[in-house]
C-alpha cells in the first residue's frame, strides 16, 4: 500500500499529514483523527479504506501544538499528566480551526490526484469535524460519516447540527449505544435538525458498543462492532463516491 508523509501549509502553520493509496477511483477521503492523534491504529484504518480505491488523507489536527505524544489510547485519559495535555489540545483545536484547515486538506487531496468526489469520516472528536467539514464545503464533500462522534448536537454555538441547512452531502452517523458525549437528547436534536433541513442521512445506534469501539487500539475496541462499522462505511462510500 502506498503511504507517504506530506506537509500541508495552512493559515496557521504546517500540518503533517499522511497519504494512502493512489486514487484508483479518482475519489478521495479525509479521515479525521480521534483525540489521540495520528498513529498506527488510524494508519491501518486508512490503508483499509485506500484498499477500496480511494486516496486517503489523515491530517494531524493538533499541529498547532508542535511535537506531542505518542499517546497510549488505553491509558492516556487515566493518567493525570497526559489527560491534562489532551484536554488542552482538544479544547485548543476549535471546530472553526479544523474547518479552515479542511480547505487546505482538500487542496492536498486534489494535488495527490484525487480529482473526483470527496468523502470524509471521523472518529470521536473527528466525527464532529467531519460533519462540520460537510457543512462548510458543500460543493466539495458529497459524503460524511461520523462514528462515536461527540457533541454532534450540543448547545455550543459551533455544534455541527447547526450547519444542517448547508449540508448537501449524504450523511451517516454511527453512535455508541452508551456514549455520554452524544446523549439521547442530542440524538433527538440532531435528527430534528437534519430532517428539517432535508439532509439525506442515517443515524444508526450500535447497541452494546461504547465510545471508541471502532478504533483498534482503544480499550473498548470491539471486533464484531468494528467489522459492522466497516461494512456500513465501505458500502456508504461505494454508493456515494464510486457512482459519480
Amino acid at each position: 500500500m502506498t503511504k507517504r508523509e506530506i506537509e500541508v501549509a495552512t493559515s496557521d502553520g504546517i500540518a503533517t499529514a499522511h497519504l494512502f493509496g493512489t486514487a484508483a477511483t479518482g475519489a478521495g477521503v479525509i479521515l479525521y483523527m480521534d483525540a489521540f492523534g495520528p498513529r498506527e491504529a488510524l494508519f491501518r484504518m486508512a490503508e483499509r479504506l485506500a484498499g477500496e480505491g480511494y486516496t486517503v488523507l489523515v491530517p494531524d489536527l493538533f499541529y498547532r501544538f508542535g511535537a506531542y505524544g505518542p499517546f497510549d489510547a488505553t491509558t492516556a485519559f487515566s493518567t493525570p499528566e497526559t489527560a491534562t495535555q489532551l484536554r488542552a489540545m482538544i479544547g485548543g483545536t476549535t471546530q472553526a480551526m479544523t474547518a479552515a484547515d479542511t480547505g487546505f486538506f482538500l487542496a492536498a487531496l486534489r494535488q495527490a490526484g484525487a480529482t473526483g468526489p470527496v468523502g470524509v469520516v471521523g472518529y470521536c472528536m473527528g466525527g464532529s469535524r467531519a460533519l462540520t467539514a460537510a457543512g462548510t464545503y458543500p460543493d466539495d464533500i458529497v459524503a460524511a460519516a461520523s462514528f462515536h462522534g461527540g457533541n454532534l448536537a450540543s448547545e455550543a454555538p459551533d455544534s455541527p447540527h447547526l450547519l444542517a441547512d448547508g449540508i448537501r452531502a449524504r450523511v451517516y452517523v454511527g453512535t455508541a449505544g452508551v456514549d455520554g458525549s452524544f446523549s439521547p437528547e442530542q440524538s433527538n436534536r440532531f435528527v430534528d435538525a437534519f430532517r428539517r433541513a432535508e439532509v439525506d442521512f442515517v443515524l444508526e445506534n450500535y447497541v452494546g458498543m461504547t465510545h471508541g469501539w471502532c478504533v483498534l487500539d482503544h480499550s473498548v475496541y470491539d471486533e464484531g462492532g468494528a467489522e459492522r462499522h466497516w461494512r456500513r462505511l465501505i458500502a456508504f462510500f461505494a454508493e456515494t463516491l464510486k457512482t459519480r
